[in-house]
């Protein structure tokens, strides 16, 4: 089996280029603000606390948003996030959003219930987006979009990023270098969509131990017989790869069928065409 080692980052390096990053992708685009979902939970929590180290505090809407059965610590722990970073806050309740659409899919399952919910909070979010004139950032990490552990156009959309190449136990090490606070640290990862859930509950392995095996695929390219050499059982190596094929959907944009010559995605690439 790999070693933890493998894993380790240089914290202060990696904040250093994510909230450069922050503050260039946002300026690129003319403006100086930040919206960012705050759940109460580590990924959310990284995300507010780089945004607002890059940006300035007051230039950060930070936005709760509870649901009639989200549990009262992940509020909690969203405010200790807010004390902390001193980012402006706002709360938005969804119930009464999706409830009207719950009625009419009864027999919905939690997980039919847990994307509606996520896409609700999205839409809270473009909207305050427009109303602070700031683009959305991102809470999601590489474990997640490997895995396809989001929801599309739920809490995958964003307008950048700064998690997405830095895998669960990554986000770990840097918020605990960046202050986030400990009770978020400690407890079990959950998207908070129904009593009980957490996030290794329903993947059925831990972030460890999935993360040491994609660090192995993904970024050491091991072939699954390599990855089965290195200790890993063979289901769960079959497992991981099949869910990482199965949500590459996730991880592009729509796919437009070409009819002309210049496509956009395909032949037209902006930046690359015009110089800018």
């Amino acid at each position: 089996m790999i070693s933890d080692g493998k894993l380790d980052i240089n914290p202060e390096v990696a904040r250093k280029i994510l909230t450069s990053f922050l503050r260039e992708e946002i300026s690129r685009a003319g403006l100086s603000h930040a919206v960012v979902g705050v759940s109460g939970g580590i990924d959310s929590a990284l995300s507010c606390f780089l945004a607002a180290e890059a940006l300035g505090p007051e230039n950060v809407l930070a936005v709760r948003m509870p649901y009639k059965s989200s549990a009262p610590e992940s509020f909690e722990h969203a405010q200790l996030v807010l004390e902390q970073t001193g980012a402006q806050s706002k709360t938005i309740e969804i119930t009464s959003m999706v409830e009207p659409l719950f009625e009419h899919i009864p027999d919905a399952d939690p997980k039919r219930r847990g994307n509606a919910m996520a896409r609700a909070r999205m839409i809270v979010l473009y909207d305050q987006s427009v109303a602070f004139r700031g683009l959305v950032v991102g809470t999601g990490n590489k474990t997640e979009i490997l895995l396809g552990y989001t929801t599309l156009f739920g809490d995958s959309a964003s307008a950048l990023n700064p998690l997405g190449d830095l895998y669960k136990t990554q986000v770990r090490q840097l918020a605990g270098a960046v202050g986030v606070p400990q009770p978020i640290l400690d407890k079990a990862p959950t998207a908070d969509l129904w009593q009980d859930q957490t996030d290794e509950g329903e993947l059925g392995f831990t972030y460890e131990r999935v993360d040491q095996l994609l660090y192995l695929l993904v970024d050491q390219r091991y072939r699954p017989e390599e990855a089965v050499a290195a200790g890993f059982e063979r289901s769960f190596v079959e497992r991981v790869i099949a869910l990482v094929r199965a949500n590459q959907f996730k991880r592009m944009p729509p796919i437009v069928a070409k009819l002309s010559n210049r496509t956009v995605g395909y032949d037209f690439l902006y930046l690359r065409d015009w110089g800018t």
